[in-house]
């Protein structure tokens, strides 16, 4: 199951292999620069170009050093002889690694916007066919006045634009570099090669640094995600409600054969959506992890490395994975409008309520007067489980105020989605399926 929504992508960008590819091209970069200073012969150069590693013999390394760096760097050595004193030339490892790092983030990243641009296309989709599928709007889990099913997509497609905004920003945020030797003052290796290395990997040098890149960077990062996945969690919870068997206005995907469970034959369960719930925990968690990680001693320590070989590729791959499923989810949801006007129509009229204050109002009655009648009517409606127009009907102090044809024409749901174009046309979305934003682009303040 977790194969058949998994991107191999993700997984490849937080592969040993593809660690030990950006510190070697991380290291390469360097001595490109180191070159350019004139310190390394520019002839040597094409023979640093050829470096290579073997895992195997990493590992073999490590058992004895004990230091993943010098291991790396043993490994490296070996392929290629005299040249390789020029290799890691006034470095400390953090250079490498943190630099390296960064790569991998800003790779991760792409997959992530690419996840979240998809999905946005799927939202905007389905919320443009629902735009007019009528349904009951609830505050507090209780029925409270006509919404579209549409609307709530549309709304869900708005904060994913938002979202996206954030991971581009997140993404400024750690795509630089540090080669600023032990603890940050440029002793072994001038700004000048920092400036050289950072340019050719596509990273702005970072303006001061110590030993590290700074864990705030990081920390804005992760919580990034932890947000991405908050709303990821808050769709699916939404649609989880909307599948109880009381309910059911929607329902996720159940394949054929699927089994819903070992005992009730009969069970189809939003196991997809509770998936995305429980995993949006999990990145949560690396988010508190990664603001911990903020504090460290001094120039450095590296409390934080161990932490971040866990965090760092788990919340990508994790949001990755369940950006998919939901993705998936959305695509093929099961909507049942039928259901939503039954469960609309379920309290006989109590959601027109307002409608009634307001044209008691409107006839000259106090709010609290006008409240007073028409919520004596609709407790009654309530406990009874009869017509709220009829009580309404019957009701001296109502038909004072309001004729019979008065308070019929009250009871329109089309009153209630009359802006719903409107509200689509501020969005850019139309019956074509497109719109005018593209993902990220700065909003009206009357959309943040």
């Amino acid at each position: 199951m977790i194969e058949r929504y998994s991107r191999p992508e993700m997984k490849r960008v937080w592969s040993e292999e593809n660690k030990f590819d950006k510190w070697l091209q991380v290291e390469i970069a360097v001595c490109e620069a180191w070159a350019e200073m004139g310190v390394i012969p520019k002839e040597a150069i094409p023979k640093i170009k050829t470096a290579t590693y073997k895992l195997e013999r990493i590992s073999e390394i490590l058992k004895v050093t004990h230091h993943d760096m010098t291991a790396f760097l043993q490994a490296v050595s070996e392929s290629l002889g005299e040249e390789s004193r020029f290799i890691h030339l006034g470095l400390t490892s953090s250079d490498i690694m943190d630099t390296a790092l960064n790569l991998q983030l800003k790779e991760a990243t792409k997959l992530l916007a690419d996840d979240i641009t998809k999905l946005i296309a799927v939202l905007e989709d389905k919320a443009i066919e629902h735009k007019t599928t009528l349904m009951i709007g609830r505050t507090h889990g209780v029925h409270a006045e006509p919404i579209t099913f549409g609307l709530k997509l549309a709304l869900w497609a708005q904060e994913m634009k938002r979202n996206y905004g954030r991971l581009t920003e997140a993404e400024k945020m750690i795509s630089v570099g540090k080669i600023s030797g032990a603890v940050g003052t440029y002793a072994t290796v001038p700004p000048e090669v920092e400036e050289i290395a950072c340019d050719k990997l596509g990273l702005a040098p970072a303006p001061i640094s110590n030993q590290i890149v700074q864990r705030d960077r990081h920390a804005h990062f992760v919580t990034t995600l932890a947000i991405i996945a908050g709303s990821l969690e808050k769709f699916a919870t939404e649609i989880r409600s909307l599948q109880r068997t009381e309910i059911l206005e929607t329902e996720e995907p159940f394949s054929p054969g699927q089994t819903g469970s070992s005992a009730m034959p009969h069970k189809r369960n939003p196991e997809l959506c509770e998936r995305i719930c429980g995993l949006a925990r999990l990145v949560r968690g690396y988010a508190l992890t990664s603001l911990e990680n903020i504090a460290l001693w001094h120039e450095r320590d590296i409390s934080h490395s161990s932490t971040e070989r866990i965090i760092l590729p788990d919340s990508c791959l994790v949001l990755d994975y369940i950006l998919n499923i939901f993705t998936l989810i959305m695509q093929g949801l099961q909507v049942y409008p039928e259901n939503m006007r039954r469960n609309l129509e379920l309290t006989q009229g109590l959601v027109f309520s307002q409608r009634v204050l307001l044209a008691l109002i409107d006839k000259g009655l106090s709010r609290q007067k006008a409240y007073q009648i028409v919520q004596r009517n609709a407790m009654k409606a309530w406990k009874e489980q009869t017509s709220f127009l009829g009580l309404l009907k019957a009701d001296r102090e109502v038909t004072e105020h309001l004729s019979v044809s008065e308070l019929e024409a009250l009871f329109d749901y089309s009153y209630f989605v009359r802006h719903v174009d409107t509200i689509f046309e501020r969005l850019g979305l139309t019956e074509k399926g497109k719109t005018t934003d593209a993902p990220g682009e700065e909003l009206a303040p009357r959309a943040l």
